[in-house]
């Protein structure tokens, strides 16, 4: 008798924490970046969907950690040791980061999707876990779906085949 894997959704800003059999999703990612920090041979992983790359952009007191790419990883981090994983083990997966609205001239503050992607590796590359694969950029929406059974990020583009990586 197989085993009915379930689904936990990972809203926007928001991130969750699981171990083997429950998959993980969140849709929405268009200059969002969707992260899974994963440990392959614990079968743990969490998957962050953050909105903005720095949470200096906070405005001061009580703010949505979930939603910024320095302390989002942070915490997934923290969670995901908490739930036994090894950080020399932790590898991570990244997808989003679009630029959905052309600007002309491209203003900075309009470069979200790809500040994302910056401040998401960089913060990745601080904690030394390493980028296994990523699918970002682009001008279109994805939905992702992490398995920690197999390690396998689903990835589905608007008007693309699905790509896993």
């Amino acid at each position: 008798m197989t085993k009915m894997i379930q689904m936990i959704k990972v809203g926007i800003a928001d991130l969750k924490v699981t171990k083997s059999s429950e998959k993980l999703r969140t849709s929405g990612l268009g200059s969002c970046v969707g992260i899974v920090l994963y440990d392959g041979s614990l079968q743990a992983a969490g998957m962050a969907h953050i909105m903005l790359p720095d949470s200096s952009l906070a405005r001061k007191g009580e703010f949505n950690r979930s939603k910024y790419a320095d302390t989002a990883i942070e915490d997934l981090f923290i969670k995901l040791r908490r739930a036994g994983a090894d950080s020399f083990r932790l590898k991570a997966k990244i997808a989003g980061g679009a630029q959905m609205f052309q600007f002309t001239p491209a203003s900075e503050m309009m470069r979200i999707g790809p500040r994302n992607v910056e401040a998401v590796t960089k913060k990745l590359t601080s904690l030394r876990i390493p980028i296994e694969a990523q699918d970002v950029g682009g001008q279109s929406g994805r939905t992702i779906e992490f398995n920690p059974l197999t390690s396998n990020l689903h990835i589905k583009t608007v008007n693309k085949e699905e790509i896993i990586i």
